[in-house]
């Protein structure tokens, strides 16, 4: 078992030059990201000491970064030596200094910096309301929807996610190269471009959903005692973090099948049907009930329908599109496939260019 296998407290982790690393570097030589993720009451801990540690690196008025580092490293020092001390069944009193003295100086800092890094926080929220918000910290990204509608995300590997408001969703500039995890807090609606040698993985508090290439909902919200996965398309294994009440319970949902698991008990319930569900059907989302098959539709019309299910504004030549119309099947397809497959079917003259809920068609007509 690892040392830290044993770390309780926020300072346990404050002292591992390791764990630093990782937050200030993303430096993952001790593999703190699957360590973390393995509990989900880990998981809390340790977010809570990587803010800590980011709290520290904020500037302080009239204290420079310079001064107050040289500061926190004469502490923890003196920690170090304290720590030694107990190992060894010595007295724990530094010499000039007490330990309670030692901690209250440690927290001051802490305070400092923290006070400083919620308030800028708070400042760059307030600034910020009503549109979606984008923090890029040592390669992860994380959005918060602060509207009042749906909000589209494109993943670098083309997967597309509809994020709803009130929630936030934290992932990787680029994917790693096995896998691709997502964390989600709050309501999306997921579109997975398809890559069997590289499954992705949605974490959403208790639980942990694996698909390969798929289209479902995710509703997991803090304040809400239920999780919820609903499926429109392929298939997905839904199950609870490690170390959890049910470890080793896995569910396999199908096309418009469900799951939803109770927090409190810990228990997942089956839908295998949602339209029977009351709940769960009058909650849908327009991109789940609307019907991405096509059979000799005018392009306008297709264009409409995406408008309405990703809460987008699709600009294209209207005079030039008047008289064409389209083929296809693209229930099973990311945004931009989607859009892809349009461009490709009207000509090669057609192309696209998107800027976050504004999508432009560029063409010369269809052929």
């Amino acid at each position: 078992m690892q040392k830290r296998d044993f770390y309780t407290e926020i300072d346990d982790f404050l002292m591992d030059e390791s764990f630093k690393l990782w937050v200030h570097n993303n430096q993952d030589n001790e593999n703190w990201e699957e360590w973390t993720l393995e509990n989900p009451k880990r998981a809390k801990l340790v977010e809570e000491s990587r803010l800590w540690i980011l709290a520290l690196k904020t500037n302080v008025q009239k204290v420079t970064q310079e001064e107050l580092q040289c500061a926190l490293l004469s502490i923890w020092d003196k920690i170090e030596v304290k720590e030694e001390q107990k190992m060894n069944k010595s007295t724990f009193n530094i010499p000039h200094i007490k330990w309670t003295q030692l901690a209250a100086a440690l927290l001051v800092f802490i305070f400092l910096g923290y006070s400083f890094y919620n308030l800028h926080l708070i400042n760059t929220a307030s600034k910020n309301d009503n549109v979606l918000t984008k923090n890029i910290h040592d390669g992860i990204i994380v959005q918060i929807n602060n509207t009042n509608k749906p909000q589209i995300i494109i993943l670098s590997d083309k997967s597309s996610v509809l994020l709803q408001p009130n929630s936030k969703l934290r992932y990787p500039i680029h994917f790693a190269r096995n896998e691709r995890k997502v964390y989600l807090s709050g309501e999306g609606f997921f579109e997975i471009s398809k890559n069997p040698k590289k499954p992705f993985f949605v974490y959403a508090n208790e639980i942990i959903t694996k698909v390969v290439g798929t289209s479902f909902r995710i509703s997991a919200f803090e304040n809400q005692p239920n999780i919820e996965v609903l499926v429109r398309t392929g298939k997905v294994k839904v199950k609870t973090q490690k170390n959890s009440i049910n470890e080793n319970e896995e569910i396999t949902l199908l096309p418009n099948e469900a799951v939803r698991f109770t927090k409190k008990s810990a228990t997942f319930d089956k839908v295998t049907d949602i339209i029977k569900d009351k709940f769960l059907f009058q909650y849908s989302t327009n991109i789940e009930q609307l019907s991405f098959e096509f059979n000799d539709i005018p392009v306008n019309q297709i264009f409409n329908t995406i408008e309405q299910a990703y809460q987008v504004k699709i600009d294209y030549p209207k005079q030039k599109l008047k008289d064409c119309f389209l083929t296809t099947s693209l229930s099973d397809e990311p945004l931009l496939e989607k859009l892809k497959i349009i461009c490709n079917a009207l000509g090669k003259n057609t192309s696209y260019e998107m800027n976050e809920n504004q999508i432009i068609i560029t063409t010369d007509g269809c052929n």
